[in-house]
């Protein structure tokens, strides 16, 4: 496998121009398209993807290991598939609608300003993670750790505290109906 480091990647569609199965440090990815192509058994070491289209990209087997992906559009990723060792990864200001999180162990990761519409983080364990002003309207929390994870801004979120570990979580005062909605409260 083919070893790529510090290489700035830009507007690059792969869609039409195939990119290369290797190991990528310290890479930067900005307007690419990855929109729907296979990323299989490629290796991202702490790169950077800035304002790039990875929506329904195939990334089985794929590496993610200290990456940061900033105002990127990532519907329907399946991070589940990729390959686990290490994941590690932030995401601001992007559109992360319809991924899958679970099972994954992603403790103290940051999601910055981002829309993550029935995002699916059944089984995730995600301790002292951070949602910052992210918008997770039908996100799935089942069976979650979410012990001291940070909601204070988080908004259109319903957790379970039944169904889901909570302690230590912090969550703002408007937030309290979403972690009573099954019990059909009034709260005003």
């Amino acid at each position: 496998m083919n070893l790529i480091e510090d290489k700035t990647f830009q507007k690059i569609d792969f869609q039409a121009d195939s990119i290369e199965v290797a190991e990528y440090e310290f890479c930067k990815f900005e307007y690419c398209n990855f929109e729907g192509i296979r990323l299989n058994g490629i290796k991202f070491i702490d790169c950077n993807f800035v304002d790039c289209n990875l929506s329904l990209a195939k990334i089985e087997n794929t590496m993610f290991q200290d990456c940061t992906f900033r105002n990127c559009k990532m519907l329907g990723l399946q991070f589940p598939t990729a390959n686990l060792f290490n994941i590690s990864f932030s995401f601001a200001d992007c559109t992360l609608d319809h991924c899958s999180f679970s099972g994954l162990k992603l403790n103290k990761i940051k999601f910055a300003a981002c829309r993550m519409h029935e995002v699916d983080f059944e089984g995730t364990e995600l301790k002292e993670a951070v949602w910052d002003n992210c918008d997770l309207q039908r996100a799935n929390f089942y069976k979650t750790n979410l012990e001291k994870a940070d909601f204070t801004t988080a908004y259109n979120f319903q957790i379970d505290p039944d169904l889901n570990r909570v302690t230590g979580a912090k969550f703002a005062l408007q937030s309290l109906p979403a972690l009573l909605t099954k019990y059909k409260l009034r709260i005003s």
